[in-house]
């Protein structure tokens, strides 16, 4: 998992979209901290160290040490608003976490052993269906990647969920099939190459060019 971050905070006892304003003016960024069976706080945050660390892009798969008023919450970033036209952060909803706390993510897929597919070495190609994985995993044990292996797939080939190197305490949100996260799918022979060539050049034949466009309404009509 990605190493923990560490941020500060401050109360704020009142909502609504004046006192998001005015929190904005003043450099400050709304958020909200909710979940483990307790109130919800209502917070602000700088505005500038929020952007620096969502920015990263590391927010909804690393924690956060959130000090609010000199007290500790470690919290994860669930739901971020931007600015429709800015991309500024304009506000953060925060789950408290602990060793209990389980959650779906979306991990990124790293493809492995690529060196034993024999596709890949007969010049396939990887074509990949899913860069993410959606899994149920410790809110405190999110995997950083989830490693899928290619070894020993040929020519037509999929690569499937069965594939991948479950990280201890994870599993897949989807349960009722074993989906494809790739294919391996084999090089063009000379003869598919050619005939694609050629239907390329065919329906080029009947593209009209800007000067011929331009000729045809140069061409003095007849008289009706």
């Amino acid at each position: 998992m990605s190493k923990n971050y560490a941020m500060k905070a401050e109360k704020r006892e009142r909502a609504g979209k004046g006192i998001a304003r005015s929190l904005r003016r003043a450099g400050r960024s709304p958020a909200v901290i909710y979940g483990d069976n307790k109130e919800p706080v209502k917070i602000s945050m700088s505005e500038n160290e929020i952007n620096v660390e969502y920015n990263k892009g590391r927010m909804f798969t690393s924690l956060c040490e959130l000090e609010v008023d000199g007290k500790q919450n470690l919290v994860l970033a669930r739901d971020v608003q931007l600015h429709p036209v800015t991309d500024v952060v304009e506000h953060v909803d925060f789950l408290r976490v602990n060793k209990k706390t389980k959650i779906a993510v979306d991990v990124p897929v790293k493809f492995i052993n690529e060196d034993k597919c024999p596709s890949i070495d007969g010049k396939g190609t990887l074509n990949v269906t899913r860069y993410t994985v959606e899994l149920l995993c410790s809110a405190i044990n999110i995997p950083d990647v989830l490693e899928v292996s290619v070894e020993g797939k040929n020519h037509g080939d999929a690569v499937k969920v069965s594939d991948a190197n479950m990280p201890e305490g994870s599993s897949p949100v989807i349960t009722d099939r074993d989906f494809t996260i790739a294919t391996l799918i084999a090089p063009k022979t000379a003869e598919q190459e050619e005939a694609e060539a050629a239907a390329e050049a065919e329906a080029g034949d009947g593209i009209v060019s800007d000067e011929e466009v331009a000729a045809e309404a140069e061409e003095p009509k007849p008289e009706e």
